[in-house]
C-alpha cells in the first residue's frame, strides 16, 4: 500500500485539504463537528503528519525515539544503546529501548508497541533471514514513520550505518594466512544475522585472494553467546588429532571467540601456540580476557550516535524520504590470541588452488 497523504484524508472526511491543514496545524477556524471528522479520518488512514505538525497537534507531547536490539545481554549492543541515548538526550528527545531477544514474533510486537506509542522514529537492528516475515517494517515505512538501520536488510529501502563487514573478516582471515595459517576455519553467527554472513563471505573472499581453497566445512555454525562458542568448540575440537585440527579460528563475534579459548583450554590446548583465535567486534572484556583476543574493532558507540543523528535529521527535515547509507571504519586490533605459525608446526592445508 502506498503512503497515506493529506489528500487522502481529505477525501475521507469529506473536506479540503486546506482544512486537514488547518486541523493539523491546531487553528482555531475550524468547527468542532469538522475538526473530529478530520481527526477520526487520520486515525482511519494511519495518516502521519512531518514531525513538526504532529507536535503541534499534541503541543505538551515529549519527544521520543525506539530502539530495537537483538540481545539485551551482548556487550556491543550495551555500547550501541549508550551512543543512541547520548545523542538523543543532546538533541531533546528520549529512548524507548526494546529488545527482541532473538525471537522474530517478539521482534513485531515490539515494533507495534513503539508504533503505539507514537514515538518519533525507529532504529533497530532487525533479526533477518531468507523466510524473515518483515511486514512489520514495511508498516513502519507505509506510515510514514522515519526509520533507521544498523545492520543491512534487503528489500527494506531506509537509511542505514554499519562497518564493511565483508572488507572486515577478509582483512582479518588475510592477517592469519600471512603468518603461515592456511588451515583456517570459522564458527559463523546465527542465521538470523546478515552479519553472519557478510563476514562468511569475507571469510571466503580472502581465501580466493590467496589462491587458497575454503569448504563449506571449515564453516562452524557456532551462534552469538559465550554458551554457543563454548559449546561449539568443544564439539569440534574435541577428537581432532594435531593433524586434523586447524591452526587458527576466526569467531563472528568476541563472545563466540572467549567461549571458544575456555573449550580450548580445557581440551588442553594453548592459545596461540596451538590455535590462533580472532573475535569481532572489540568488547571491552576483549582485552582483559587471560589471553587478550585479537579482533576487529567495530566503532559501536559511535554507530548509535550516527544512527540517531540520522533519525533525527529524517524526523525533523521537511523531506524525510532521502535515503542515507554510511559505513564506518573498522580496523583489525592485535592481541596475544594469534601468532605465526612456526615453520616446525606448519602443514599444508587439505587442497589449495593450482
Amino acid at each position: 500500500m502506498s503512503n497515506v497523504t493529506i489528500h487522502d484524508v481529505a477525501e475521507r472526511a469529506g473536506v479540503s485539504i486546506g482544512t486537514v491543514s488547518a486541523v493539523i496545524n491546531h487553528k482555531d477556524t475550524v468547527s468542532k463537528g469538522t475538526r473530529r471528522k478530520v481527526l477520526e479520518a487520520i486515525s482511519e488512514l494511519n495518516y502521519r503528519p512531518s514531525a513538526a505538525a504532529r507536535r503541534r497537534l499534541k503541543p505538551a507531547a515529549e519527544k521520543s525515539i525506539g530502539l530495537v536490539i537483538k540481545e539485551i545481554h551482548n556487550p556491543y549492543f550495551a555500547d550501541i544503546v549508550t551512543g543512541v541515548q547520548q545523542t538523543a538526550s543532546e538533541r531533546g528527545y528520549h529512548v524507548l529501548v526494546v529488545s527482541s531477544e532473538r525471537a522474530y514474533d517478539l521482534e513485531q510486537e515490539l515494533v507495534e508497541l513503539l508504533v503505539a506509542k507514537d514515538v518519533e522514529g525507529i532504529i533497530i537492528n532487525p533479526l533477518y533471514d531468507e523466510k524473515a516475515d518483515l511486514s512489520h517494517l514495511f508498516e513502519v515505512k507505509r506510515r510514514n514513520i522515519p526509520l533507521v538501520l544498523i545492520e543491512n536488510v534487503r528489500g527494506i529501502q531506509a537509511s542505514m550505518v554499519d562497518v564493511d563487514n565483508i572488507e572486515a573478516s577478509k582483512e582479518a582471515v588475510t592477517y592469519l594466512i600471512g603468518l603461515g595459517h592456511k588451515h583456517i576455519v570459522h564458527f559463523a553467527g546465527p542465521q538470523y544475522s546478515m552479519h553472519s554472513n557478510e563476514r562468511i563471505e569475507g571469510v571466503r573472499r580472502a581465501f580466493s585472494g590467496h589462491r587458497l581453497i575454503f569448504a563449506e566445512h571449515d564453516i562452524i555454525h557456532a551462534g552469538a553467546r559465550l554458551e554457543d562458542g563454548y559449546q561449539a568448540a568443544l564439539a569440534f575440537f574435541r577428537d581432532k588429532n594435531k593433524e586434523a585440527r586447524p591452526t587458527a579460528v576466526t569467531c563472528y563475534n568476541d563472545l563466540v571467540a572467549l567461549g571458544l579459548i575456555r573449550a580450548l583450554r580445557e581440551l588442553g590446548l594453548r592459545v596461540p601456540e596451538d590455535v590462533s583465535v580472532i573475535g569481532y567486534d572489540d568488547i571491552d572484556m576483549a582485552s582483559y580476557a587471560s589471553v587478550p583476543l585479537t579482533t576487529v574493532h567495530v566503532p559501536k558507540q559511535q554507530m548509535g550516535q550516527r544512527a540517531t543523528d540520522m533519525l533525527i535529521q529524517h524526523i525533523e527535515a521537511s523531506d524525510a524520504g532521502v535515503i542515507e547509507k554510511e559505513c564506518l571504519e573498522s580496523k583489525l586490533v592485535v592481541r596475544a590470541s594469534t601468532c605465526a605459525l612456526q615453520a616446525s608446526e606448519k602443514r599444508s592445508p587439505a587442497a589449495t588452488g593450482s
